[in-house]
């Protein structure tokens, strides 16, 4: 038992360094290259861990045959190394997700910044419409002054109702 649980403890503290290898470049992940090279090291991160997980199982066979006086230790050190994984894999399961994320955050903004916008597309499709219904040009660009004329009309409005509500207030108090 003592050989196979030093190898599977080995085995977990070079995963565990490849965590901490992981922290140090998940920076680097955000570029379009490293993507790949990220999910390799990732695959082979899981492959580790998938091997240290079929040891574990042997060693808990393998506790559970040692002797009354040692199979606590035995237990306690195998629940150790479960532990030391089963955060290993939440880690990786964490830096997947994220990278997920990022690549389709990615995505989204490839998707955003293709697209073509236009600035006068409501008053192009009224004038369309306008056309359709038959409406001659000299009528739409009367319809249109007078959209311009009204927008000064509205802006007067709204000056007059101020001055009015500052005169109210400034002789009612």
């Amino acid at each position: 038992m003592e050989p196979l649980y030093q190898q599977t403890h080995k085995s977990t503290r070079s995963s565990l360094t490849w965590d901490a290898w992981r922290r140090q470049t998940s920076s680097l992940c955000t570029q379009l290259f490293f993507f790949l090279f990220c999910a390799v090291v990732e695959n082979e991160i899981q492959a580790s861990i998938d091997q240290i997980f079929s040891h574990l199982e042997r060693l808990e066979i393998l506790s559970s045959k040692e002797p009354p006086n040692k199979r606590q230790n035995a237990k306690l050190r195998v629940d150790q190394l479960k532990y030391d994984v089963q955060h290993l894999q939440t880690a990786l399961r964490n830096f997947q997700h994220r990278r997920y994320a990022r690549e389709q955050q990615e995505r989204q903004r490839e998707e955003l910044l293709s697209r073509t916008f236009t600035t006068n597309g409501t008053q192009k499709r009224i004038l369309d419409i306008a056309n359709m219904l038959g409406l001659s040009n000299t009528v739409m660009r009367l319809i249109e002054k007078r959209a311009f004329q009204d927008k000064y009309f509205m802006i007067g409005g709204m000056l007059l109702t101020c001055v009015f509500m500052f005169l109210v207030v400034q002789y009612l108090t």
